[in-house]
C-alpha cells in the first residue's frame, strides 16, 4: 500500500503518526510525507528540513516532499493555488490511506491543511483511496477553545508498542523542536500520551486517530 501523511509543520507527522509510520514501513508499505510549510530564515529552514529527513530515515519513509509554503501564511494564498499544491501531491502518490491533521487544532495552518487535503482526497479523483484518518498533535490538538467543532474524539487506535522506540528516536532528530517536560513537545509527554492511548486498548503504547472516511 501507499500511505500519505500531510504535516502542516516539520515534526507534526512524528508527534501524531510516528509509530504508525514505522509500523507501516516495517511491513513493507511505502510511506510518503508531505511537509507543507517552511520558515523564512534560510539557515533555520535548512536545519529543520535536515532534521525532518533524518527523522524520516529512522521511521523508514520512502520519500519526503517539502511544499515550502509560508508558516501562518496559508490564509494569504488563494484557495485555488493552495488546493492545487495538495492535489498535485495526491495525484503523484495516489495513496491508499491518508493521514491529515485534526481540523480543530489550535494552529490555523493545521485547519487549512486539513481542509485542502480533504479537497485533494475527494473520492471522485481517488478511487483507490480506502481510508482517511485525522491525527492528534501535542500542543495543538489539546490547546484550542473547547467546542463540539474542535474536540478530538479518537475512534481508531494503532498499537505502536513495537515501534514506539522508533518514534522516540525520530523525535530526537528534531533538536530544534524538543522541549523539557512539562512542555507537551517533550519526550516525557510523548511517552505519557502513548501510554494513555495504549491503556484505552490495553496495550503498552498506542496512537489514536479519528476516522474521517473508510471504504470497505
Amino acid at each position: 500500500m501507499k500511505i500519505l501523511v500531510f504535516a502542516p509543520h516539520n515534526d507534526d507527522e512524528v508527534l501524531g503518526v510516528g509509530g504508525t509510520i514505522a509500523k507501516y514501513a516495517a511491513k513493507g508499505h511505502d510511506v510518503y510525507i508531505c511537509e507543507v510549510t517552511s520558515g523564512k530564515d534560510k539557515e533555520r529552514l535548512s536545519n529543520i528540513q535536515n532534521e525532518a529527513l533524518n527523522a524520516h530515515k529512522v521511521l523508514g519513509v520512502k520519500e519526503t516532499f517539502f511544499l515550502d509554503l509560508p508558516v501562518v501564511g496559508l490564509s494569504d494564498i488563494p484557495t485555488k493555488e493552495l488546493n492545487k499544491a495538495f492535489f498535485d501531491i495526491v495525484k503523484q502518490i495516489k495513496p491508499d490511506i491518508a493521514y491529515i491533521p485534526h481540523k480543530g487544532d489550535m494552529h490555523i495552518d493545521h485547519t487549512m491543511v486539513a481542509e485542502s487535503a480533504m479537497v485533494a482526497l475527494r473520492p471522485a479523483s481517488n478511487p483507490q483511496l480506502k481510508a482517511i484518518y485525522a491525527y492528534e498533535t501535542l500542543s495543538e490538538t489539546e490547546w484550542n477553545i473547547p467546542s463540539i467543532d474542535n474536540i478530538f474524539v479518537p475512534n481508531v487506535w494503532t498499537d505502536i508498542t513495537s515501534t514506539f522506540d522508533k518514534k522516540v528516536e525520530a523525535m530526537k532528530c528534531f533538536k530544534s523542536q524538543l522541549h523539557d517536560f512539562p512542555h507537551p513537545r517533550s519526550l516525557e509527554a510523548i511517552e505519557s500520551l502513548s501510554k494513555f492511548r495504549g491503556s484505552t486498548i490495553v496495550v503498552q503504547n498506542a496512537e489514536s486517530f479519528m476516522l474521517i472516511r473508510s471504504i470497505l
